[in-house]
């Protein structure tokens, strides 16, 4: 009998993370997930090096190699005014560290055709005050994807993905919150987990080192003063 494929997903139990992890099962594909709320196989903190560490070992335990592995845990702690240094390093730890440790352990347990997708975001383009942490978060896992990229060269592509605005709650946004995407909507969940499918799969296996933004070209659109009815107001 033909073996199960097997995907590694962090922060797998709401939002972008478990329509990845359905998308995986829709496939065939066993998925053993990580999160600090419920799930079907492991829960756990990823800012914590043993936990990683003992998640690690269980998958490899239970099925001795992979074939995918998706870095997407991250959260926000705010910025300049409002994060403590302990936070700031705390969202590095489950934003950056993790996914570089939990690579590094499962670098020589993957399967021919590996890959790896980081899931980024385009505020490592761009941001709004006072959002410092998880926009460095987002800055080192894009950095880190084109590095892992180069070292693994043989044994796993290493991609990433940055949504733009993806809402995860069903809600259905009209009006100017649509249409200032060119794409003429808010993202969701689906639009992440078709490109994160696209990078997983062989017929890209030309594509490695690489940051597809998956935005509605909401990072394209230059906005002027008094433009499509706009006006700059600092207060």
């Amino acid at each position: 009998m033909k073996k199960s494929k097997v995907a590694v997903v962090t922060g797998g139990a709401q939002g972008i993370g478990k329509a990845i992890c359905e998308a995986f099962k829709e496939h065939g594909i066993t998925v053993c997930t990580i999160d600090l709320q419920e799930n079907d196989y492991y829960v756990g903190n990823i800012a914590d090096e043993t936990v990683l560490r003992t998640f690690a070992a269980k998958v490899i335990s239970d099925y001795g190699k992979i074939d995918y592995l998706i870095n997407n845990a991250c959260l926000t702690k705010g910025g300049l005014n409002s994060c403590s240094y302990s936070d700031f390093n705390y969202v590095l730890r489950i934003g950056v560290s993790a996914p570089f440790l939990l690579t590094q352990l499962f670098m020589d347990h993957l399967n021919p055709d590996a890959s790896i997708v980081n899931i980024s975001s385009t505020r490592h383009l761009m941001s709004q005050a006072d959002t410092e942490s998880y926009t460095a978060a987002k800055g080192g896992i894009t950095a880190l994807t084109h590095a892992m990229a180069v070292t693994l060269a043989g044994k796993a592509r290493v991609n990433a993905v940055s949504p733009g605005w993806i809402d995860t709650t069903n809600t259905e946004y009209k009006g100017s919150n649509a249409e200032q995407h060119p794409a003429g909507r808010v993202g969701n969940p689906s639009d992440i987990v078709n490109a994160v499918m696209f990078l997983c799969d062989t017929k890209s296996s030309f594509i490695t080192g690489q940051n597809l933004t998956v935005d509605g070209g909401m990072t394209k659109l230059m906005i002027y003063h008094n433009d499509k009815g706009w006006t700059y107001n600092p207060e």
